[in-house]
């Protein structure tokens, strides 16, 4: 499942270019059965539409099964057709990339968002770019003269000015996340994240009629700190519950239930906690 506003992006791009967006977009879904995307699945689609294929366009990390793919693959495949690499998050050789800030970034709804762009395009003023005030020479833009002359690098793609006040909220989230450092955070991460699958685990073999199963990868290295149960039938009931018992989590229909250890700041407790608070639920 691609998220919602990554679609609509696509779809919209394809309708100006003049196209058909059900014809244009190729989408590849887990197979029968399963709730993953298969990597080789992947590779055969870029494969068989080598010859049109313009750009291989994913989610670093599925928003609904916290899938994470393997970029640094998808993209040498991309390129090895002639095509371009993107991924709605930077890593690697893509040539670009778009996140957002407002969650884990904690910088609130509407806050400014970030792109990269690899340098072999950012140096590159030829390429066709929508223009903004922003995005021009900053040694010329105030001669206001007609004509978009692009900064170099991700900056050329600027469109409007920044929110000065939001950004402010977010800086200080930054020097957290300067102190404690990413190395230190994503260790945390998969041992927390790895903790919260025990538990489940343990909810599942103590309840089996509850019919929980995991949706998510378990190898550490292809998710982010999210674990998807999928809960039969009584998701939505368990989920409501579960908020009402104080657990924050969030819910995507028909009857998965998204739980994110977030390590700079969940601890261990929190996650023994939602252990804790289930068996009641589920008893």
């Amino acid at each position: 499942r691609m998220f919602p506003s990554d679609r609509y992006l696509l779809e919209t791009q394809a309708r100006f270019h003049g196209f058909d967006p059900d014809d244009a977009i190729i989408e590849v879904e887990p197979r029968d059965g399963e709730h993953l995307i298969r990597e080789e699945d992947i590779l055969a689609a870029i494969e068989a539409n080598a010859d049109e294929l313009a750009l291989v366009f994913f989610g670093g990390v599925n928003y609904f099964t916290g899938q994470l793919f393997n970029m640094p693959r998808l993209t040498e495949a991309a390129h090895a057709v002639g095509a371009i690499a993107g991924f709605d998050l930077a890593h690697w050789d893509v040539d670009f990339a778009a996140w957002c800030s407002y969650k884990y970034l904690n910088s609130s709804p509407g806050n400014v968002g970030a792109i990269f762009v690899h340098e072999r395009h950012g140096k590159d003023f030829d390429l066709p770019r929508f223009g903004g005030w922003w995005g021009h020479d900053k040694s010329t833009r105030f001669q206001m003269k007609s004509g978009f002359q692009p900064m170099e690098g991700a900056e050329g793609w600027q469109l409007s000015n920044v929110p000065i006040l939001g950004m402010a909220a977010m800086k200080a989230s930054l020097d957290v996340f300067a102190a404690a450092g990413m190395p230190a955070l994503r260790e945390k991460s998969e041992k927390l994240t790895g903790y919260l699958e025990y538990t489940i685990d343990c909810l599942a073999s103590e309840f089996p009629d509850a019919d929980i199963s995991l949706i998510t990868p378990r190898d550490p290295a292809q998710r982010g700190c999210q674990i998807s149960i999928d809960i039969a039938g009584r998701g939505r009931e368990l989920f409501d519950n579960m908020i009402a018992a104080g657990v924050i989590a969030d819910f995507r229909e028909p009857c998965v239930i998204r739980l994110a250890p977030v390590p700079l700041y969940n601890a261990f407790e929190d996650v023994f906690t939602f252990g804790k608070v289930m068996r009641e639920l589920l008893a």
